[in-house]
């Protein structure tokens, strides 16, 4: 099998699947909605198109740092210097108040995603996160990547690829923070999120796009599981790479 490689890491993102109205929930991994709505970005898909040939993708989610937990307060509509008033607009077309909401997204994480599927899809993918035709974005448009995104592509399963990539990437300038992170916990370990087609995932999570998810809004379940790898250990653990200060 062929697995594409994305780093997403940045100062600011979300992952929510289950926003609604006022309340913008955050997961603490990416999404594959998320993900997918990511590569329609890159290759320049419009909303109304399918994206079932991007969900055939299987997809793992490594945590190299899961970041810190925030909420955003906004507010939209209210009134302009000029006293004159803007308010949401209703369903019935009258503008009514000022409307808040709370913004759930994560401060400093950063994700290893692999994506596992037909080698050639694998490449047109690439070849568009490379060179994307719209702006790629972590969850929310005003969330932009810290790093490249592109990684690679690895002739390997998912789980092998997720395994072998070493810890941390080659973009990680805060060296310092890794250094704390192993002093703390002499076998670090970094939690997986693996996706089971099989059903046999102890967890599920609503964000399987159909069809022409991001216009009809409609997603299927998909089947989790969670595991952890250790970095620095032999065997199955994570190769272990920190370059100096």
């Amino acid at each position: 099998m062929t697995t594409l490689l994305l780093r997403l890491a940045g100062p600011m993102q979300s992952w929510g699947t289950q926003s609604r109205f006022s309340i913008r929930d955050g997961a603490s991994e990416p999404s594959k909605s998320g993900v997918v709505g990511l590569l329609c970005a890159a290759l320049g898909r419009p909303r109304w198109e399918p994206v079932d040939d991007l969900a055939t993708l299987r997809m793992g989610v490594r945590v190299d740092l899961p970041g810190v937990a925030r909420v955003d307060y906004q507010t939209a509509g209210g009134t302009h210097r000029t006293g004159e008033r803007y308010g949401v607009i209703k369903a019935d077309g009258s503008r009514g108040e000022t409307v808040t909401s709370r913004r759930h997204y994560l401060s400093d994480a950063d994700f290893l995603v692999g994506l596992e599927g037909d080698p050639a899809l694998v490449e047109r993918v690439s070849e568009a996160i490379e060179r994307p035709r719209w702006q790629i974005f972590l969850g929310r448009k005003s969330y932009v990547p810290a790093a490249p995104v592109l990684v690679g592509v690895r002739v390997a399963p998912l789980e092998e690829a997720l395994r072998t990539e070493p810890w941390p990437g080659e973009h990680r300038t805060d060296q310092r923070r890794m250094r704390r992170l192993l002093a703390d916990d002499a076998e670090h370990q970094l939690r997986v999120v693996l996706e089971q087609p099989d059903g046999s995932g102890e967890d599920i999570r609503s964000d399987q796009p159909l069809g022409a998810a991001f216009e009809t809004r409609v997603f299927a379940l998909r089947s989790v599981r969670t595991t952890f790898y250790t970095v620095g250990n032999s065997g199955t653990s994570v190769p272990f790479r920190l370059g100096e200060d």
